[in-house]
Order: C-alpha cells, then sequence, then structure tokens
C-alpha cells in the first residue's frame, strides 16, 4: 500500500468525518515518508496545521506497535538465522530518527538476542558512547558479545572517522572481559553498513 493511502487510512481513524487527504499530503511534504510522519517528535508534529494532541497520540501508538513486532521477531533467537528480520527491527526503531541514536545488542553464549538497550542519544551528527559502560552492562548481563547499532540522520550508513575509533575502544575494553564485538551497524535511511562485512572489525 502506497505511504499516501496508508497514512489517509490512519488519520481517518483518528479524524473521523474530516477530510484528511489534504493533510495526509502536507504530512508527506514536510516529512518525506510514512515512517518518518509516525516516528517524528510531537512536538514537531504538533506545529503542522490540523494535528492535534489525539493524533500524535494515535501515530506514537502506531509507532510503538510496529517496533514491538519488529523487536518481537529477534528477541530470544539466535541472531545468524534471523539477521534479515534483525536489520528490520533496526531500520524500524531507528532509520528515520532526526538524531543519532545508540543502542547495544546483548547476547547469550547461543549468540541468541538477551536484551537490547538503548544507551545514548546525540545530535544530528554526533553521540557520545562509554565504552566502560558497555563493558559493565554486558558483565551485568552476563552476555557472551555484543552488536553496536547507531543511526545516521544524514541516510548515509558511511561510517566517520570518530566511528570507527569509537568501535575500536570499545572494542579495547570487551576483549580483556573475554566479552565479542561481533559487529557495529551503521544505519541509514534505506540503508545499512556492517563494519565486519566491510572488514573494519577484526
Amino acid at each position: 500500500m502506497p505511504d499516501y493511502e496508508l497514512l489517509e487510512l490512519v488519520l481517518f481513524r483518528s479524524l473521523p468525518r474530516q477530510d484528511v487527504k489534504p493533510l495526509a499530503r502536507h504530512l508527506l511534504e514536510i516529512f518525506g515518508d510514512f515512517n518518518r510522519v509516525i516516528s517524528a517528535a510531537p512536538e514537531r508534529l504538533l506545529q503542522v496545521k490540523g494535528v492535534g494532541e489525539a493524533l500524535v497520540t494515535d501515530l506514537k501508538v502506531l509507532e510503538a506497535a510496529a517496533q514491538r513486532l519488529a523487536r518481537a521477531k529477534v528477541m530470544q533467537r539466535q541472531i545468524i538465522s534471523s539477521w534479515d528480520a534483525l536489520l528490520d527491527y533496526c531500520h524500524t526503531v531507528m532509520a528515520h530518527r532526526a538524531t543519532e541514536h545508540f543502542r547495544v545488542l546483548f547476547l547469550d553464549r547461543k549468540n541468541s538476542l538477551i536484551a537490547d538497550e538503548e544507551q545514548a542519544r546525540g545530535t544530528v551528527d554526533h553521540v557520545p558512547v562509554y565504552p566502560r559502560e558497555v563493558a559493565k552492562r554486558a558483565l551485568d548481563l552476563n552476555a557472551s558479545a555484543v552488536i553496536l547499532v547507531h543511526n545516521h540522520p544524514s541516510g548515509d550508513p558511511s561510517p566517520s572517522q570518530s566511528d570507527i575509533e569509537m568501535t575500536e575502544r570499545v572494542n579495547q575494553a570487551l576483549s580483556p572481559l573475554g566479552i565479542v564485538l561481533h559487529d557495529h551497524l551503521i544505519i541509514g535511511s534505506s540503508a545499512e553498513l556492517s563494519f565486519r562485512s566491510e572488514g573494519l572489525l577484526l
């Protein structure tokens, strides 16, 4: 179903007895696509004429439902056998954020996902990461391995030099503890980059 029709359905349920086509068109013009509409910050949505608290609530419920559904497909499952589902989940949760978010996926000895936690939020082009905190949390959860994930609001998943250096610092914090850094994923708007696939993680 095209973004326009899907958004119209959502708006029609939230704003009955109204012609929602102009508002749907306007929201898509402002935010770009359906995913960016439902993941937009509430205060940003409320700046759009015709959008009220009730509609924002409905959009946020829809966003939470989409994230929970995607997350259910990867929790307690082996990452290798559900890699595509994991990437779908990361895109659902992170691809359309206006600022950088940094998550850590914690794995057990069977490489099953045991925890997924957002560690930090940053600006449009930077997010603070504290390697010791990542290591401490991995120990708390008795994790055997981790996958780092963060997004690039620019849409381009190419790693910056600071991304590469941060990954190395996290790896240095984990290695002495016997915890493996499996990968670092950078999520763009329509693609992702894997440090391991690119040979950036040895």
